[in-house]
């Protein structure tokens, strides 16, 4: 590695933190979730599935702003399309013919999706989602499995609730994944309080057979909506989500991310009984009805509808998860090491070995990775842009980085491979 590969990143940090509290706009884009001193921290333009740096460095990109970026950077037929509403107007005065055309949209492709309301980013839609809950029960607890934004009554619950008021923390209750008596015996603890219960329908794990049915019927006999968060599964996992690929309609559901190629969008649908609660709930916004986003919308999904990019995100990342296991086998890392979640978005998983922490391997493995051109942040987030070329160099980066992680381990030196201070984790979610 050149030591000064990094050197106009560690400058503008240095800039960044004088003007930018952490830096970055973004947790989970800032140098806590990456190698600070052994990788990039600030990016200057992205084509396809790849990305430089403001070094000058090129990566295969499997981040991809976080899962966004679905089809690729400058997918040509979104960028037309958005780049077409720009000359028409961004923020217009009155509501558009565009929020109607994706709203009918999401309702042929979306089985819960009677009614659509929109905002800019998935925490405008769970925490729309939960209100509604709130409001058509008159209850105010929420159970939650997964990440489900920013806002006060989840982030509450997390270890990052500095500044929510106690009263506003203590209404929402977390339960495990795959384990319906553990859900059942927090609705009964507080029977008739829970407004809602809204989870991811899958991350790393797969569900168990029934447990998203009995989740749904559990908050159904308690009298709670039962929410789907598809922020992220929504148009990755099935263009008419998780709740289509695994055969459960939820009351009310989220989505977002991959639902505009990178243009910021999410949407709150469910069931028109539910929904009509919108007219009466405060969710408005001066940007809900902004027309780029909405056109970049209609055009990813238009494009995901006509073109083979969920065969095609599902094959590669498939490709990646097999390799990913042999060289993990082939390094004899498996007991620290694991992969898990679906193809399309696959979930490295780390364990301590040890006196060695799991955050100390991440970090050399990411620093590893990134220094052979590979930007990944512990999962494999898929692109219809990536290439077969791009997963060659992804295991051949993979084979050298795991050797180096094998290698340290051994010697027992990993602390002074790392080029500065480990990852720190932000919370823990999944």
């Amino acid at each position: 590695m050149k030591p000064d590969r990094y050197r106009e990143s560690r400058k503008l940090l240095e800039r960044a933190l004088r003007v930018i509290p952490l830096g970055s706009q973004t947790f989970s884009k800032s140098h806590l979730v990456y190698p600070s001193a052994g990788g990039p921290l600030f990016l200057t333009h992205g084509r396809d599935a790849h990305v430089w740096d403001v070094d000058g460095n090129e990566y295969v990109d499997f981040v991809l702003g976080l899962l966004p970026v679905v089809l690729g950077y400058g997918d040509a037929d979104v960028d037309a399309a958005a780049i077409d509403q720009i000359r028409r107007g961004v923020t217009l005065s009155l509501a558009t013919s565009l929020e109607v055309e994706l709203a009918e949209l999401l309702r042929e492709i979306i089985p819960c999706a009677e009614m659509t309301r929109f905002g800019k980013n998935g925490s405008d839609a769970t925490s729309g989602a939960i209100r509604i809950a709130r409001a058509h029960t008159g209850r105010e607890r929420v159970a939650v499995c997964g990440y489900h934004g920013w806002q006060d009554w989840y982030i509450g619950a997390t270890t990052r609730n500095k500044g929510i008021p106690r009263a506003v923390c203590e209404l929402t209750h977390k339960f495990p994944y795959n384990d319906l008596e553990a859900l059942r015996k927090l609705l009964a603890a507080h029977r008739g309080e829970f407004a809602a219960v809204m989870m991811e329908a899958m991350n790393v794990e797969e569900p168990g057979p029934g447990y998203l049915q009995g989740v749904k019927d559990l908050a159904h006999e308690h009298g709670a909506l039962f929410i789907l968060d598809e922020i992220i599964t929504g148009f990755r996992f099935h263009i008419g989500g998780a709740q289509t690929l695994f055969g459960v309609t939820p009351d009310l559901a989220t989505f977002g991310k991959s639902m505009g190629n990178g243009f910021p969008i999410s949407a709150v649908v469910g069931k028109a009984e539910y929904m009509h609660q919108m007219e009466e709930i405060f969710f408005s916004s001066t940007f809900g009805g902004e027309t780029v986003s909405l056109a970049a919308s209609i055009a990813t999904i238009r494009k995901m509808q006509r073109e083979p990019v969920l065969a095609t995100l599902n094959r590669r990342g498939q490709q990646i998860i097999d390799s990913t296991r042999e060289l993990l086998a082939k390094h004899g890392l498996t007991d620290c090491m694991g992969i898990g979640g679906k193809p399309s978005w696959s979930l490295l998983q780390f364990h301590d070995a040890g006196d060695v922490t799991s955050w100390e391997i991440k970090s050399l493995y990411l620093q590893e990775l990134i220094a052979r051109g590979i930007l990944c942040a512990g999962s494999h987030n898929m692109a219809y842009a990536h290439t077969d070329d791009d997963l060659k160099q992804l295991a051949a980066a993979q084979d050298e980085a795991l050797g180096a992680v094998r290698n340290a381990l051994k010697a027992g030196d990993i602390r002074k491979q790392l080029a500065g201070p480990p990852i720190q984790p932000i919370f823990r979610v999944r």
